[in-house]
């Protein structure tokens, strides 16, 4: 099964230590049998001796030692295989998540819009961890069950073929019954295991959102709908179960059955002179261990089903490509880029529907160029195309004349600094988010650039800029997370910086600051401002009015006022709200 090659192909360094510790669980398994075997021993030389031999008593304490060493070494054995491939399979674990990881860092935007961040959670922790057990437990049940399935299989035909003909007369019947089940369990296991990540995507929305649902008090609804999906999961574990339960009464009663025939076929035979008391009872003992594997298929079969189900949704994630990557003779710059940005013809779809159309743009190098546009007229769209996050379906984007699907993605991204409209802060303190681009640098400069964006407010927390901020910035308010995301965007010295609508929740005088502070950076760089304030945009040396994927209009803060058109609307509806405070801004 390509399963088991992709986790052998894993392994890959630690093979040697696997397959040792194997072996030394199939010994430790064979060693099952001498108990059985040396009280046969005992029976036979010490205790009841067939007509017409003495009684060994000298190989009692022998034959005792040589029960005890057995037991010790298969004991000894079973904690070393175990130790041995648990850290190898931990290792290999280690390896495929870092894999697995860094597979997703490099993927597209379009392969997060296509899979939900619970699904992902789940394949890397709970799939994975399927994938852990099947590897280091189930593969050993399965090699013990076989080695002490095969051994005794052989005792019994070297001691009475008859005895193990009848013995296993009913063992095709349990086969059969054991492929039907395992064929029509296994779509049953997919079906849970995708119930679980739709029930971890929800559990992973409302903590996320955990603010917006008390917002609402929709608290009960959320509870309601995630008891669907819990209820959704449950359901599917107890109708896997149910099904397995008409197949184990089959597989239990043929294992218990050996019992009843070793004892009425091996009675008839000890008292026919066919076997000695010793070979019967080593044929009980035996039998018993011999039931074992056939009892334990049930658990091994579902065990094996639930990692086909979790090994195919990993491997997925290990082989997933991204559809944006580097060519082989990408271009690359060690140095600044001047910041010259081209759209030629550019028309973005997705889905089939155009959500950019036929975008011609020129930026100059230094230039400050501002776009406005109503609720999904492309403005975000048009900025993600510049550092690659999405390739445009026809036409091209250049930066400094050179198409950038011929740019090296680091080259090209470290040179250009986003801010984005929907701010993530990382689980670290303040100075650790400013400096997120450049851990290399000092303090001093992350507070100048702090300073920049108007991060004043970190001083008058209790531990300033070593202030955790906690996770995606809570306990902070949407202007200040805003200013933090600024902050790390301009601390980077980008030659190209992007800015989606960042000063939407700061009041408008501290926007007036970062609005100074943006005109006169002590570094040459080039601005795309994405706002819907006109305080935020007059200053612009250029704007840019998006309507349904094309730009419609095209100008400075006058020349668009002049036309009367969409921008002169929006500067005459908000100069009515603002005020003496809008003009003045």
């Amino acid at each position: 099964m390509f399963q088991i090659k992709w986790m052998w192909k894993n392994l890959k360094g630690h093979r040697v230590r696997y397959v040792i510790g194997l072996i030394m669980c199939a010994m430790s398994s064979g060693l099952a049998l001498a108990t059985p075997l040396i009280s046969q021993q005992i029976v036979d030389l010490v205790l009841s001796p067939p007509a017409g031999q003495e009684r060994r008593l000298d190989l009692l304490v022998p034959l005792v030692l040589f029960m005890v060493s057995a037991v010790l070494l298969k004991t000894g054995l079973g904690y070393t295989q175990v130790m041995i491939n648990e850290t190898t399979v931990m290792e290999m674990l280690h390896n495929v998540r870092c894999h697995i990881f860094k597979n997703l860092e490099q993927q597209d935007m379009s392969f997060f819009d296509r899979n939900r961040a619970g699904d992902l959670m789940t394949r890397m922790t709970g799939d994975l961890d399927m994938v852990r057990y099947a590897a280091s437990m189930t593969i050993r049940v399965i090699i013990d069950a076989f080695t002490v399935f095969t051994a005794i299989l052989i005792y019994f035909l070297y001691t009475d073929v008859l005895f193990t003909l009848a013995l296993c007369a009913i063992l095709p019947l349990i086969f059969a019954v054991c492929y039907v089940y395992s064929k029509k369990a296994r779509p049953m296991y997919a079906d849970i295991r995708e119930r679980l990540s739709v029930l971890n995507t929800r559990a992973q929305e409302n903590i996320a959102g955990n603010r917006v649902v008390k917002a609402f008090a929709r608290e009960d609804y959320e509870i309601r709908r995630f008891d669907e999906k819990n209820a959704d999961y449950r359901d599917a574990n107890i109708k896997v179960n149910k099904f397995w339960m008409k197949y184990y009464p089959a597989i239990e009663l043929t294992a218990q059955s050996m019992s009843i025939i070793v004892l009425l076929l091996g009675g008839i035979f000890v008292m026919q002179g066919r076997i000695s008391m010793g070979q019967m009872m080593a044929f009980s003992g035996l039998s018993l261990t011999f039931a074992n594997p056939i009892r334990n298929l049930g658990t091994v079969l579902n065990d094996v089903q639930r990692f086909l189900a979790s090994a195919n949704k990993v491997i997925e994630l290990y082989y997933v490509r991204p559809l944006i990557v580097n060519r082989v003779d990408c271009h690359k710059e060690e140095g600044r880029l001047e910041g010259r940005i081209t759209f030629e013809d550019v028309t973005l779809k997705f889905g089939g529907h155009s959500v950019l159309k036929h975008i011609n743009l020129d930026i100059r190098p230094g230039e400050t160029v501002a776009v406005m546009g109503n609720t999904g007229s492309g403005k975000t769209i048009l900025t993600n195309l510049i550092p690659r996050l999405y390739d445009p379906t026809e036409g091209a984007v250049l930066i400094d004349g050179v198409n950038v699907r011929d740019w090296e993605l680091h080259s090209l991204r470290k040179n250009i600094g986003v801010a984005t409209q929907d701010v993530f802060l990382f689980s670290d303190t303040i100075d650790g988010n400013v400096a997120y681009g450049n851990p290399e640098m000092s303090e001093e400069e992350a507070r100048h650039y702090a300073d920049l964006a108007a991060v004043d407010f970190a001083d008058r927390m209790s531990e300033g800029y070593d202030t955790l901020v906690g996770e995606r910035g809570v306990g902070l308010s949407g202007g200040q997370k805003q200013r933090i995301a600024l902050a790390r965007a301009l601390a980077i010295k980008p030659s190209i910086l992007i800015l989606d609508d960042t000063t939407s929740a700061v009041d408008m005088e501290t926007e007036k600051f970062i609005q100074h502070n943006l005109q006169n950076l002590d570094f040459p760089c080039t601005k795309l401002i994405v706002a819907q304030r006109v305080s935020t945009t007059k200053h612009a040396d250029r704007i840019i009015v998006m309507k349904d994927g094309e730009i419609s209009e095209v100008g400075t803060h006058a020349e668009l006022v002049k036309q009367g058109g969409y921008y002169a609307e929006v500067c005459a509806l908000q100069e009515a709200l603002g005020g003496e405070e809008y003009a003045q801004a």
